[in-house]
């Protein structure tokens, strides 16, 4: 893939799928902007990739804060040839009369508003230049059902829901839009889980093994790419077969 003079920018820049992202866009020869809530994390990463690599500090979930991250990435990089939409929350785990308003409304302004404003926000411009590519991190539970966490559940329908509304409507315009649903994928998420947990899931992966954050990074960077010029309105799953399989223990 060739990013060669195209900006590239990544939400949830700072660690798992949106750091190895950045850094396989830049590896490619894009300029990428990494934006995430911790600004000292991102300005260390940014460092070790190098000068391809700018960073703003802004919390997703709030509309005025990442609207001028967008503006900002444009006055410092030029204009979006990619946006790489990663941030989320997985929010409360709890059984759905347990689950709170306030558990409820975070997920879905971090992980469905904060789409809805940073696509409204720049997707005026990609149009009147006829070209650019919107990845978003969905969820096998955009495909599936979920037990105890309804809000994040209801939030990755909605993502599927709105790239596939962006794709229709931008795809006479040169825009497209996609989204990747990782399965388990070792990213900081994971850390805190025990060893014989995680080896329960990899168990019931096909493949047999928990995905790495590069993996996921890319099938974005595909999708993010010319490569995948003809490519919209596509929910791809990176999780070893573990949506695509029915796994019968014997």
């Amino acid at each position: 893939m060739d990013f060669d003079g195209q900006h590239i920018i990544v939400t949830g820049a700072s660690s798992g799928i949106g750091l190895a992202t950045a850094r396989r866009i830049a590896a490619d020869g894009g300029t990428v902007t990494m934006i995430a809530r911790r600004g000292e994390v991102l300005a260390e990463e940014a460092g070790k990739i190098g000068p391809a690599a700018r960073w703003i500090a802004a919390d997703a979930g709030d509309k005025a804060q990442i609207t001028a991250a967008m503006d900002e990435a444009v006055s410092r990089s030029g204009p979006i040839d990619g946006l790489f939409l990663n941030a989320g929350i997985e929010g409360m785990f709890a059984a759905t009369p347990e689950y709170t308003d306030e558990a409820f409304e975070a997920v879905m302004r971090v992980n469905v508003a904060s789409l809805f404003w940073t696509v409204r926000h720049v997707l005026p411009a990609m149009i009147a230049r006829g070209r650019g590519a919107i990845v978003i991190t969905g969820s096998l539970a955009a495909e599936t059902g979920m037990v105890g966490n309804i809000g994040y559940l209801a939030s990755k329908h909605a993502a599927l829901g709105i790239a596939r509304a962006i794709a229709m409507e931008a795809a006479p315009h040169g825009v497209r839009c996609n989204v990747i649903n990782p399965g388990f994928i070792d990213t900081p998420i994971l850390a805190g889980v025990p060893e014989s947990f995680r080896a329960q899931m990899a168990a019931r992966v096909p493949q047999k093994r928990i995905g790495t954050p590069e993996e996921a990074a890319a099938v974005a960077a595909f999708l993010l790419s010319d490569d995948a010029s003809h490519v919209t309105a596509q929910s791809l799953a990176v999780d070893g077969g573990l949506l695509g399989t029915l796994m019968i223990e014997g």
